[in-house]
């Protein structure tokens, strides 16, 4: 018989809310998290908004000797993994050490901190650089930092797959309680807002340049112009389902259901798009009909084309306004591989109270988009399933189904 995933605790850092309840609140009440970026002066720059996390002091929830060799986003995920572990109820030092994993996801690595250490370098020379500069900024750095910080001596790994990652870093967590491993931390926390990192998503010419932080980002909609980037994401606990009663789990959110991923075709090659596919067979997977889904968080990019297609993949498979549809994160803006994870969470929560959060900002369908049942206010609804979409750069592509416990 295959083990069933089931999650059992949430921990979220995002730019409207931290910590599970306070995002919640926010994300029902539309309440966004993006403003002018105040990290660094962006006057200089054509893009100058962010999902920023702005009241977040390290020092409160990471121990002193970690701060030296930490950068932003690692904290943040540090802070995140103790908030899903609380929720979860459960407690590192009374589980097998072996039998718990560590699996996330990110895109951009210590971005703020390779910054800093390369201008001491170019200013100061290489005896000012720190040594921790040699893992900080890599992309497994925050797999490596909870795994040492809380004893997870499982198999463990990194999904470096853009916006699909916590996705893909969630499907790889199914895959590990299937092999055995009763205890998997996944999810994705990342962001690179330092001028550094603002250089190379300026690089992708899609970021949104607009200055009103209510009509920067507004996928599927009529005044879509681009993206805005920001900064966080969510951890999850993913465990066993009979391992998890059996330590007595405070709570199952719902199941990992189905999950697959995909590699969208160069344009050249005339190709259809992976997403029609790729939602079908993590359909499939979950032993789910399209009719079963009571709501699919879009990936949202913001841009019209990459919107029509993605509106066109969702009404090929679950037909012209067949499901509701939303994009909760056009209040944080794209969190590269935390923004998936976060969609997950938000999606779990949905299950939870059995509510559709709203696409805040967003007026005027554009488009194929206006065949999309697109969820502009909180709906209360009967869920019993949710499917969540995610899109990177460079074709990646994922869809992850969830179901709510029995």
């Amino acid at each position: 018989m295959t083990a069933t995933a089931v999650v059992t605790g949430l921990g979220v850092a995002a730019p409207n809310g931290l910590g599970i309840e306070d995002y919640w609140r926010a994300t029902l009440n539309g309440e966004s998290g993006i403003g002018r970026i105040t990290r660094f002066d962006p006057a200089g720059y054509p893009c100058r908004l962010a999902g920023e996390i702005g009241d977040f002091d390290p020092t409160e929830h990471i121990p002193g000797r970690l701060m030296p060799q930490t950068d932003h986003m690692t904290r943040l995920a540090l802070a995140a993994t103790d908030w899903a572990l609380s929720d979860a109820g459960a407690v590192p030092t009374d589980l097998d050490e072996f039998g718990m994993s560590v699996v996330t996801a990110n895109a951009y690595g210590g971005f703020e901190f390779g910054h800093r250490e390369l201008e001491k370098l170019w200013s100061r020379g290489s005896r000012h650089v720190s040594a921790y500069q040699s893992f900080a900024w890599f992309y497994a750095v925050n797999t490596g930092q909870i795994s040492i910080r809380h004893g997870m001596r499982g198999p463990s790994g990194v999904l470096v797959s853009e916006q699909a990652g916590g996705l893909d870093a969630a499907g790889q967590a199914r895959r590990h309680i299937r092999k055995g491993t009763p205890f998997v931390v996944t999810g994705g926390v990342d962001g690179a807002l330092s001028p550094w990192g603002w250089v190379a998503y300026l690089s992708s010419g899609q970021l949104s340049t607009g200055d009103d932080p209510a009509r920067a980002y507004l996928p599927f909609d009529t005044a879509a112009g681009g993206w805005v980037p920001g900064e966080g994401g969510a951890i999850i606990v993913v465990e066993e389902a009979e391992a998890a009663r059996a330590r007595g789990a405070a709570k199952i959110y719902g199941e990992i259901a189905g999950y697959s991923s995909g590699i969208d075709p160069a344009p050249y090659t005339g190709r259809p798009q992976a997403l029609p596919r790729v939602i079908r067979q993590a359909l499939a997977d979950a032993g789910l009909e399209p009719a079963d889904i009571g709501v699919v968080f879009a990936d949202a990019v913001g841009l019209p084309e990459p919107d029509r297609a993605e509106a066109e993949a969702i009404t090929e498979v679950f037909g012209a306004g067949a499901v509701p549809v939303t994009a909760p994160k056009t209040m944080v803006g794209r969190l590269a591989s935390g923004g998936s994870a976060l969609d997950t969470a938000t999606a779990f929560l949905a299950l939870r109270d059995q509510v559709v959060p709203p696409t805040a900002h967003v007026t005027d369908p554009a488009g194929a988009a206006a065949d999309l049942d697109l969820v502009l206010a909180p709906r209360q609804a009967a869920l019993h399933s949710a499917l969540v979409l995610a899109r990177g750069t460079g074709g990646f592509t994922a869809a992850l189904v969830v179901r709510a416990a029995a």
